[in-house]
This record gives structure tokens, sequence and C-alpha cells, in this order.
């Protein structure tokens, strides 16, 4: 701390501790199943924070936040979604791989017991991923295609949580796999916008949240655990969201986007399955038309 707000926080110290010591029992109770009893003692008991607590605290604050954006981190895509029904510049096989991937991400970590604020959101974004892949399906003609994805997923989700069906030893292969899987999820999205020459209906809101969190959980991976598998699979991720990120911003005003397909006259082609359907030619580059 320093030294010349010592004084300062010297002469408040017994009325913060005063506060600190007569939290309800639930935020107490919160408190230390998040930071440990020896953090919690620092920094709310004793007012001393040290820097590993700290940095212990700020990797949670920011884990908890990721949790709490993820739950509406692909809403705006469903959303888009079902305005358009149209699934243009959206590749189904990138969003059933990733599910798969965190599928495989949300047993292992569940499994080997790590703090759910270092995975949780995994739970919630493979939710909105299933809606997005049966919505892209159905508008695709695919209905019963739909149907068989949702009950293939529930079934590996089934076997991934169990231990006599899916021992340790193998789930640890998985997990080997799923970080090169989720990575691997990413290329064909990245494909079909740079087929299309635009993004479609993909929704620039996930594309730039996702950058975010991937970035975002490399530091809590590097805090909270030590496991060099996810560690790896999350830089991997971060390098190809940045990818996606920049085709967002370099295709910003193509016509194939459908933010500003409707300024042109232009409709964005329908897309199934990750790759193109339409006869209209495709564009690589985005227009330098300027809007007004």
């Amino acid at each position: 701390m320093d030294r010349a707000l010592a004084p300062i926080f010297d002469a408040l110290r017994p009325y913060l501790t005063s506060l600190t010591h007569n939290l309800p029992s639930p935020l107490s109770s919160l408190s230390v199943s998040l930071l440990g009893a020896a953090c919690h003692q620092t920094l709310l008991l004793d007012l001393q924070p040290t820097t590993p607590c700290l940095k212990l605290a700020f990797s949670k604050t920011l884990g908890l936040a990721i949790i709490s954006a993820s739950s509406i981190v692909k809403v705006p895509q469903i959303l888009k979604l079902v305005a358009s029904k149209s699934p243009a510049g959206i590749s189904f096989s990138s969003y059933a791989l990733e599910t798969l991937a965190y599928l495989i991400s949300l047993a292992y970590n569940a499994r080997m017991g790590f703090p759910f604020s270092t995975y949780g959101e995994t739970a919630l974004i493979a939710a909105q991923n299933v809606v997005i892949a049966v919505l892209v399906l159905q508008f695709a003609g695919q209905g019963p295609l739909a149907a068989s994805f949702v009950a293939t997923l529930g079934a590996v989700g089934w076997a991934l949580f169990r231990e006599q069906v899916i021992g340790m030893d193998t789930l640890g292969t998985l997990m080997a796999g799923a970080g090169a899987l989720g990575v691997v999820s990413k290329v064909p999205q990245i494909w079909t916008v740079y087929q299309e020459g635009g993004t479609g209906q993909l929704s620039a809101f996930a594309v730039f949240n996702y950058l975010v969190g991937s970035l975002t959980r490399i530091f809590t991976t590097l805090q909270e655990v030590d496991d060099k598998l996810i560690l790896y699979g999350f830089v991997a991720g971060f390098a190809l969201n940045a990818v996606l990120a920049a085709q967002m911003v370099y295709y910003w005003n193509s016509p194939q986007t459908a933010a500003h397909a409707g300024e042109i006259g232009a409709k964005p082609e329908a897309i199934a399955m990750g790759s193109s359907t339409g006869a209209q030619p495709k564009a690589k580059s985005p227009t330098t038309r300027r809007r007004g």
C-alpha cells in the first residue's frame, strides 16, 4: 500500500473491520468458498492485503464476470437467427465441434474438482450453442438432423460424467483432444466468412465477447488451475478468436454482412452446414461504399 495512504487506512481499519467481522453468514461463507480460509482472513477480517490474495480475488472476480456475461453472450446471435430465419454466414460444423469440446471440458473440470469460477461459462455457452446449431439446421431445412444432433449430445454428455463409463485416464486423453477440437472448431467459421466475403448473420457482440473472454480465461487459468491442457486450449482459442474478430472488422461493410445488406438492397445467401449454397458470386473483400 502507498505510504501516503497508509495512515488513512489505519485510521479507518477499526470501522471497516467492524463491518467485515459482521458480514451475513451467507456472504461470509461465499467469501471463504471463493477465496479460501487464508485469503478470507487476510483480505476481509485482518484487512492486510497481500499480493497473492489480491491476485486470487481479482481472478475470482474476472471468472464470475465471465460466467455472468456468458449467460447472454450468444443471445444476440440467437435473436439474429430467429429474426432473419437465415443461417447465412454461420457454420453448423463450427458450432457442433465447439459444443462437443465444451462438453468434454465441462466434464473434465467438474470431475477434477477445479473451482467452478474457472470453467462455469462452458455449460452456459454450450447450451446456447445447441440452440444456435438447431436453428441453423432448422432454417437450412434439416429439421430431422437437428433432433438427432440434440439426442447425440445428450448421450455423449451422460457418458462423460460417469466414471463407470469413461474413466479419468480416458477423460484426460479426451480433454487433450478437446483442446485441439475447440481450436479446430473455429476453422469452419473462419472459412465460411472468407468464402462468403462477409459475416452474414454472425453476431459481432458474440465474436468480440468471445475474444475478451478467451483472453481473460488465460489469466484466470494461470492464477487458479495448474493444468497445461486447459491453458494451451485457451491460448490457441484466443489466437483463432482474434482471427475471427479481425474478419468481423474487415468485412464490416461487406454486402454479405447482414447489418448492412439492407442498405444496398441485397439479401444474404442461405448457408447450410457451413458451406455456400447460393449462386451469387462470392465477394472476398469488403465494399468501400460509404453509408449515408
